[in-house]
């Protein structure tokens, strides 16, 4: 692991993150969303299988406060939580075949307005989350670039 890396990762986990909100976006205002936009465990997005692997080991660094990770991990969970529940408004719950499979086998259905407007403040939800979310992992990317590449080789990973 070297510094160059973590924070190329550190930007890939933002970026992908503002994809969720987009196709979040695409399903409030009707359109067809692609098999890669069905919500994923927080572990499994590229950001949690970098954060809980080799992410975890800034833990370790002396200016990185465990807070700084702990926050990202509930806004992280925050955030794939309160995009499952949009995505769970528009698609059938319960699959046939897979766990996901069916859900690309009909249209997005159509809501009533009280399930818009679950939609609207669930939305609004994972605004504010990613919002908090993209602060906090800023914080960690200042943190990692006030720290040496050597430091954060020598962690391991």
């Amino acid at each position: 692991m070297n510094k160059e890396d973590v924070l190329a990762q550190v930007e890939v986990a933002k970026l992908s993150h503002t994809e969720w909100v987009d196709h979040a976006r695409r399903l409030m205002n009707g359109f067809e969303i692609q098999k890669s936009a069905t919500p994923v465990n927080p572990t499994e997005c590229d950001f949690g299988l970098w954060f809980y692997g080799s992410g975890q080991l800034l833990s370790s660094l002396s200016n990185n406060p465990l807070e700084c990770m702990q926050n990202i991990e509930k806004l992280h969970l925050s955030f794939h939580t309160t995009y499952s529940n949009i995505f769970n408004i528009y698609f059938s719950a319960v699959p046939k075949k897979g766990f996901f499979t069916n859900f690309f086998d009909s249209k997005i259905k159509d809501i009533d307005a009280d399930d818009k407007e679950r939609v609207k403040t669930e939305f609004k939800k994972m605004q504010a989350t990613a919002k908090e979310l993209f602060e906090e992992i800023s914080r960690l990317e200042r943190r990692l670039g006030a720290v040496s590449d050597e430091k954060i080789s020598a962690l391991g990973a």
